[in-house]
């Protein structure tokens, strides 16, 4: 016979057992794994999703180049099974999270055994490098029917739900860092609350700071800031009838988070791929525009 304090440790023991056995399981595609984004999601993955989604595998090109932790330290520190190939651990998650969030340029590479794989993918910021790839990709998921999207978790900060964007008159956003891994935490909520194309493009720089103008098809304007030393992400909204200043406080991550944990259940997906892809090809103007201060780049 069990003592009674054996048996209440057995059924104790047995239920996280069965929940186990029940999680979503998912997958990271990465180019180098020790990095701010795939250190931290697994854990908030779980804690969004009440423990019914964990990160079970992961494949990297690479160990980490900076001198980080490698794939099988990476792998053993976050309980994960590093997967030998790109396949197998297509063949063994229920969700596909293609990260490398610093370098997009691989994001066509690693998207296309994923996107053919019918199982949901979210493809971490910036999407891709330009327009056209931008389409190629998509294109992928589009033919194979593989539920997929991107984002900035900027996307989701609480201060922008509230704007009214059938009042915006013009913009000016400010953010830190450079313009080419951070700039689409700028861009991206502005697009969204634009709701509209932009045509062209006309920017200035220094070494620690870049404005950049924003010609949108409607007519209307804005204006982006990045400040290389740090900024808060703030805007100022001119509306037709009021001005008004916004800075993000909130908790955007975990609600982009929430967000994720919902596409992975519902199959959703919460960003539709013409956005996005405008969204890169303004991306690409702006770059392109920071080569030649003062002129306009006609997208």
């Amino acid at each position: 016979m069990i003592p009674p304090s054996s048996t209440a440790r057995l059924c104790c023991n047995s239920i996280p057992a069965v929940k186990e056995a029940m999680a979503l399981k998912l997958g990271f595609i990465e180019y180098y794994l020790d990095e701010w984004h795939a250190n931290n999601y697994p854990q908030w993955i779980s804690e969004a999703s009440g423990g019914e989604m964990k990160v079970a595998y992961a494949w990297a090109m690479a160990d980490s180049p900076r001198g980080g932790l490698t794939t099988t330290e990476w792998c053993k520190k976050f309980g994960v099974e590093p997967c030998a190939t790109m396949e197998e651990l297509i063949e063994k998650s229920d969700g596909l999270i293609v990260l490398s969030p610093d370098n997009c340029e691989l994001h066509e590479q690693f998207c296309q055994l994923p996107l053919r794989s019918g199982k949901p993918c979210y493809v971490d910021k910036t999407f891709a490098p330009d327009e056209a790839t931008a389409k190629r990709i998509f294109a992928i998921a589009e033919a194979s029917g593989t539920p997929c999207w991107s984002t900035s978790a900027l996307r989701f900060a609480e201060e922008y739900s509230v704007v009214d964007c059938e009042s915006i008159v013009a913009v000016n956003s400010w953010g830190p860092n450079n313009f080419e891994i951070y700039a689409i935490h700028q861009l991206e909520p502005l697009m969204m609350l634009m709701g509209t194309p932009a045509r062209r493009v006309m920017a200035l720089q220094t070494p620690a700071w870049y404005l950049m103008t924003i010609e949108f098809a409607d007519g209307r304007c804005a204006s982006v800031s990045g400040y290389e030393h740090g900024s808060p992400f703030m805007m100022n909204i001119s509306g037709k009838t009021e001005s008004s200043v916004i800075e993000i406080q909130s908790d955007f991550f975990h609600r982009f988070i929430l967000g994720l944990v919902d596409f992975f259940r519902t199959g959703e997906v919460p960003v539709a791929h013409e956005e996005t892809t405008a969204i890169m090809a303004l991306r690409e103007a702006g770059q392109k525009a920071l080569c030649c201060p003062g002129e306009w780049v006609t997208l």
